[in-house]
């Protein structure tokens, strides 16, 4: 097996008197998709929020293509080589799709502030080459005959792909998912399947956290498993779903539920 491309171990958090983390890692090769699942109250949207650098940790370690960095600010996230979505749409309502995707790519960007202002030949250049990238990225999810658009003005499906297609302009090692399907319909949802499967012939690793346990087991490569905080499986997702522990997270014990696998 290849270097882990996320490496992350021993995270734990606590909130005031509740514990939502303890000592919890996963590790994510490259070009896979991994899920990451659980009840509701599981720890998992504080993990990803962790891992992202959108709540700091109390304590672990966290490696990104087996470099030390450090998940405390999230435009840094980003440098290194992370990028996500949210689960509640956070775009430029206003602004054109293109110039969203175009924000995005600005993380990239080599030119100096004073450049910006002075507008040198190389700023122009450079913002040529961001404008062209956009368009691009937009084709690549299908958004490229709305580029004009204004964010609001486009359908539920078409704000979740103009997210992702801002969260890849960051050029990310590693793409975050933070309930992509939510509030989908089923031809939404296929097109987001498919969407994913392109990203991941791309290279690129996705961290996927959904609600939608069907999509999960039918998409990723493996499957990190929480409750209560803790870490209770991580496998395939044929080794998951048949693992005692999540059987007892989702469905009860047997002696609770009679139906469910002893």
């Amino acid at each position: 097996m290849s270097e882990a491309l996320l490496q992350v171990t021993n995270v734990s958090k606590r909130f005031g008197g509740v514990q939502a983390l303890s000592g919890v890692g996963l590790s994510i090769q490259p070009g896979q998709v991994h899920g990451l699942i659980g009840p509701n109250g599981a720890g998992k949207t504080t993990f990803f929020n962790v891992i992202t650098g959108l709540v700091p940790s109390d304590q672990g370690r966290f490696e990104l293509a087996g470099r030390r960095y450090k998940p405390t600010i999230v435009h840094k996230v980003a440098k290194a080589g992370i990028a996500r979505t949210f689960q509640n749409i956070r775009l430029f309502a206003h602004m054109t799709a293109l110039d969203n995707v175009r924000v995005g790519r600005h993380v990239r960007t080599t030119v100096g502030w004073w450049q910006a202002v002075l507008r040198t030949p190389a700023f122009v250049r450079e913002e040529a080459r961001i404008t062209l990238d956009a368009q691009a990225l937009l084709e690549f999810v299908g958004l490229g005959a709305v580029a004009n658009q204004t964010a609001h003005t486009l359908s539920y499906g078409d704000q979740r792909r103009l997210e992702i297609a801002r969260a890849l302009a960051t050029e990310p090692r590693l793409l975050a998912l933070d309930e992509p399907a939510a509030g989908m319909n089923a031809t939404e949802k296929l097109q987001l399947r498919e969407l994913i499967r392109r990203i991941q012939a791309q290279g690129r690793a996705i961290l996927l956290i959904e609600h939608d346990v069907k999509l999960v087991m039918g998409l990723c490569d493996r499957v990190t498993v929480l409750d209560q905080g803790k870490l209770i499986a991580c496998g395939t997702p044929a080794e998951v779903q048949c693992a005692p522990a999540v059987i007892e997270a989702y469905l009860g014990t047997a002696a609770t539920h009679p139906g469910a696998p002893a």
